[in-house]
């Protein structure tokens, strides 16, 4: 999402176009972006605990930004959401995909 964007309009679309594309409880995958910080990506790994979540992380070739993959089954889209906002409040400088 860019800085120009309106959050609560980026949501509303997201919500609307999961619930267009997929039947819930459902499999969703999230991919975010941070700079190298073993913080910061425990913090991510920890939002996810109990969920029963597959986690991967990768580092990038010159090591300064690692991408965190997160497969977990999320009950609607609601909950999707409610997950991306909480990255977003706890981990600076995150980047969503």
């Amino acid at each position: 999402m860019s800085k120009e964007q309106n959050p609560e309009a980026f949501y509303a679309k997201l919500k609307e176009q999961l619930q267009d594309t997929s039947l819930w409880p459902s499999e969703y995958l999230y991919k975010f972006i941070v700079k190298s910080d073993v913080k910061k990506v425990e913090t991510i790994e920890t939002i996810f605990n109990y969920l029963g979540a597959v986690i991967n992380t990768k580092e990038s070739s010159n090591g300064k930004y690692t991408s965190v993959s997160i497969n977990v089954n999320m009950k609607n889209p609601d909950a999707v959401i409610a997950k991306y906002l909480e990255v977003a409040e706890k981990v600076e400088g995150v980047i969503s995909l």
